[in-house]
C-alpha cells in the first residue's frame, strides 16, 4: 500500500501579522528513471533494520561498518527537523542523509566511488521503509559501477558522511560546497528565512529579540521615545552599536505591535524601535545568541518583546 503524502515541514514558526504604527503609543495596526523501492512503515515496524551492520559496526569492515564500499542499509526513514538547515530526511538510526551536487538525479548517476565512498557511505536502497514525511514513490534505487543498489529520494543518490559520529549530526552540510543533507523531495533541505525580528529564550535573560540573523538587540537607556524616537548614538557610537534597519510590519514574530516603528535619524538614516525605542545590534556579539552588550557602561540593554530593557535598573 502507498502511503500518502504528509507534509515534511517540522519547524515551527509562522510570522505574526503585526500593523505599523503610525506614531509612537497608537495601536497601528518527480522522481527519475531509478526503480521503486520504498514501503510503508506498518504498525510495529522497527525503525532500524540497519542495526549490526549500519554505522558503528564492528571492526573490519568500511567506512559506517558496511563491507568495502558497499551501502549501509537505510531502516525507515524520517524528516527531522533542524533550525539551521531545515527539515532534512535521517535514516533508522537518526543519521542524516546528504546528496552530492556531482550525481545527477535524472537520470540517478552516482559519481562517488573509492575513497569518496569511504567518507560518505552510500545507503542502500533493498531495505528503505517510507517512515513519517516521506512520500513512497520518491524512493528509488540506482545501480552503482560495483553493482550494488544505492537509495535515491527523488533521483538523488543518498549518503551518510562518515564524520557523523550520533544521530542529529549534520557536519557534512556544505562540505566542499557540494555536499547538502536531503530534504524529502529529494532537493537541498533550506530552513524558512528567519523573521527580520523575532524573539528568543536565552538561558540567563529570558525572551529577548532578535534581528533576521539571530543577534542579539539592545536598547540605549539614554534614548528618548516620547513623543517622538531621538536616538543619543551617535558619531563614534554607532560602529560598536550599529542601528537596526526598519522591517516590514509582517515579517516580525512574537515582537508586541504597539510603537512598532521606524523613525528617521538626523544623518538621514532610517532606524526601527520596539515600542518606539530605538533599537541597536552590538559589534562585540559574534555570533547568534551572544549578548555582550547586556549591562554595557550600565547603559545598553537587551530588549522585552515589549520594548522594555531586561535588567535595567528601575528609575
Amino acid at each position: 500500500m502507498k502511503t500518502s503524502w504528509r507534509s515534511a515541514s517540522l519547524v515551527a514558526g509562522a510570522a505574526a501579522v503585526l500593523a505599523l504604527t503610525t506614531a509612537c503609543g497608537q495601536d497601528g495596526g518527480a522522481a527519475g528513471t531509478s526503480q521503486n523501492v520504498g514501503r510503508t512503515a506498518a504498525p510495529g515496524d522497527v525503525g532500524d533494520l540497519g542495526t549490526g551492520t549500519g554505522a558503528g559496526a564492528g571492526a573490519g569492515t568500511g567506512a559506517g561498518g558496511a563491507p568495502g564500499n558497499a551501502p549501509e542499509p537505510a531502516g525507515k526513514l524520517s524528516v527531522s527537523p533542524n533550525a539551521e538547515i531545515g527539515a532534512l530526511v535521517t535514516d533508522g538510526a537518526g543519521r542524516t542523509l546528504y546528496r552530492f551536487d556531482a550525481d545527477t538525479a535524472k537520470p540517478p548517476k552516482t559519481t562517488c566511488e573509492n575513497d569518496c565512498a569511504t567518507a560518505w557511505p552510500p545507503v542502500a536502497a533493498n531495505d528503505a521503509i517510507a517512515g513519517e514525511g516521506i512520500d513512497e514513490d520518491l524512493l528509488g534505487e540506482v545501480t552503482r559501477p560495483d553493482g550494488t543498489k544505492q537509495l535515491t529520494i527523488g533521483g538523488w543518490p543518498a549518503y551518510r558522511y562518515a564524520k557523523d559520529t550520533a544521530a542529529g549530526d549534520v557536519k557534512g552540510q556544505g562540505v566542499g560546497k557540494k555536499w547538502y543533507a536531503l530534504a524529502a523531495d529529494g532537493k537541498k533541505a533550506k530552513a524558512e528565512p528567519a523573521a527580520g525580528l523575532s524573539t528568543r529564550e536565552d538561558p540567563k535573560l529570558g525572551e529577548i529579540v532578535v534581528d533576521g540573523n539571530g543577534m542579539t538587540v539592545y536598547r540605549f537607556l539614554k534614548d528618548e521615545a516620547w513623543p517622538k524616537p531621538v536616538s543619543a548614538c551617535t558619531g563614534a557610537c554607532l560602529e560598536k552599536w550599529p542601528v537596526v534597519a526598519p522591517v516590514r510590519a509582517n515579517d516580525t514574530e512574537g515582537v508586541e505591535k504597539k510603537g512598532l516603528m521606524s523613525f528617521t535619524r538626523p544623518d538621514g538614516a532610517a532606524q526601527q524601535t520596539v515600542d518606539c525605542w530605538p533599537i541597536y545590534t552590538f559589534a562585540g556579539d559574534k555570533k547568534p545568541g551572544d549578548t555582550n552588550g547586556q549591562g554595557v557602561g550600565g547603559t545598553w540593554y537587551a530588549v522585552k518583546p515589549d520594548g522594555k530593557p531586561v535588567g535595567a535598573p528601575k528609575k
